[in-house]
């Protein structure tokens, strides 16, 4: 598939780095989520969440209820992550463009 103008998928100088600097927003996003997504469920909870929910120990219930929170969380922890690096990294290249 080819690239497009305008789709953020065209490679111009600095992309590398902001895919970069996008990626290292996303993976941070998704540590410090997990970490607060997990204390909450064990606020509510009582117990740790789920590390394999396909371990029998698990019930279903509980398995499903933490594969779906964990997955919805995540992402839009994920698409926030994104468009914040996205947004500062547009604020910076004006920036440096208007000097």
């Amino acid at each position: 598939m080819a690239d497009k103008p305008g789709d953020g998928t065209t490679d111009k100088p600095g992309d590398g780095m902001n895919k970069a600097v996008a990626t290292a927003a996303a993976f941070g996003a998704a540590t410090i989520t997990r970490k607060v997504l997990g204390m909450g469920w064990k606020r509510v909870t009582g117990k740790e969440p789920p590390t394999d929910p396909q371990d029998p120990q698990y019930g279903l219930v509980e398995a499903l209820g933490w594969a779906i929170a964990i997955g919805a969380v995540m992402g839009v922890a994920r698409v926030l992550a994104f468009r914040a690096a996205a947004g500062a990294i547009r604020r910076g290249s004006s920036k440096a463009e208007s000097s």
